[in-house]
């Protein structure tokens, strides 16, 4: 059972040095801080971002999340995805402690083998394996370290122990609230067979000729039936990404007029993939179409991506724009205490 729709946006907080308002890392850093903080105060339910390395985009989260974190006081955070490929579990699981604790328990942790990095081998350069299962052990072990469980025999005068030690600190509750980034039917049957909460892929990489969103609404079904079979005892959340930009302004038209807004089908990693299409046009049109997209509907949370090298004042202003006349035909509605929309 679906309860209250939740929308967040999703920043890939790419930098360009020669266009764009975001020019630099640390505009990218400071303006995906800034616009949480917007975020939270029009009454959007929460900011994550994209993790790509050897990129100029978002790469280390978890300084960026802490920093969201004490900058708000209501709105989720967290990432989709962090490729666990260029991960140390129990630093992370650290480090993920740490900003979950400041923020006050609103970390949402989207992890994943992740997508295609730009670097050649890039996580051996980080010192890991390339084995394509190392993301899920890992992803393994990172969840025991955050429940608390011994991961680490204790010291006893340079001899091995019988005690088992956990990595501190410790955030109760944050096990609940990892999402597993999944792009097929098959991983989001082993996502909920894990217990971990589905965070459908703004692509999948396989096609079975049906729209995307039909798709996708298919992933997250065979999702919720194998939840159940596992006999897993909470409810799980479900998330799905959309880029929208409604046209209001001149400006919107001039960079976003000419969208297809269609599926597309291409090769990505040794597949046939199918992309989603984006919804661009008036609001009122948008709020039909998202309305009628039925992985939109199944799923509990909708993340919009934003092209953050637009800036702070132009994304808060599309947000405030999709909250007031877009959002509210999804079944969504403003949290109490949000500033009142103008």
């Amino acid at each position: 059972m679906i309860g209250h729709k939740k929308i967040g946006f999703l920043s890939f907080g790419a930098w360009h040095p020669d266009g764009g308002l975001t020019q630099t890392g640390a505009e990218a850093l400071r303006q995906t801080v800034e616009l949480a903080v917007a975020a939270e105060e029009i009454g959007i339910d929460g900011a994550f971002v994209r993790v790509h390395h050897f990129a100029r985009q978002l790469a280390s989260p978890f300084p960026l999340l802490a920093a969201i974190g004490v900058k708000t006081s209501r709105i989720e955070i967290g990432t989709g995805v962090i490729d666990m490929r260029y991960e140390s579990p129990l630093y992370m699981a650290e480090t993920a402690a740490a900003a979950d604790l400041l923020s006050g328990g609103r970390l949402q942790l989207g992890v994943s083998r992740g997508s295609p990095e730009p670097a050649w081998h890039g996580a051996e350069a980080f010192g890991h394996s390339l084995d394509p299962d190392d993301a899920r052990e890992k992803t393994a072990l990172f969840r025991r370290a955050i429940s608390g469980a011994g991961v680490v025999r204790a010291d006893v005068g340079g001899r091995p122990g019988d005690a088992m030690l956990a990595v501190e600190p410790q955030s109760p509750g944050l096990g609940d609230r990892i999402w597993w980034g999944s792009g097929t039917r098959q991983s989001a049957v082993w996502t909920a067979e894990q217990g971990m909460n589905l965070m459908s892929s703004t692509l999948l990489l396989e096609d079975t000729q049906v729209p995307f969103d039909e798709l996708q609404a298919e992933q997250i079904e065979l999702f919720r039936e194998a939840w159940t079979n596992v006999g897993n005892a909470r409810e799980p959340r479900v998330s799905v990404s959309r880029s929208v930009i409604p046209i209001t302004s001149d400006l919107d038209r001039r960079l976003f007029g000419n969208d297809a807004n269609a599926d597309q089908v291409g090769w990505l990693d040794g597949a046939i993939s199918r992309f989603g299409r984006s919804y661009t046009g008036e609001p009122d049109r948008i709020a039909e179409e998202l309305a009628a997209d039925v992985a939109v509907q199944a799923a509990d949370t909708l993340l919009l991506t934003v092209p953050s090298q637009l800036g702070v004042e132009y994304n808060a202003a599309m947000l405030t724009t999709i909250a007031r006349e877009i959002a509210p035909a999804l079944g969504w509605s403003r949290v109490s205490g949000a500033s009142p929309l103008s």
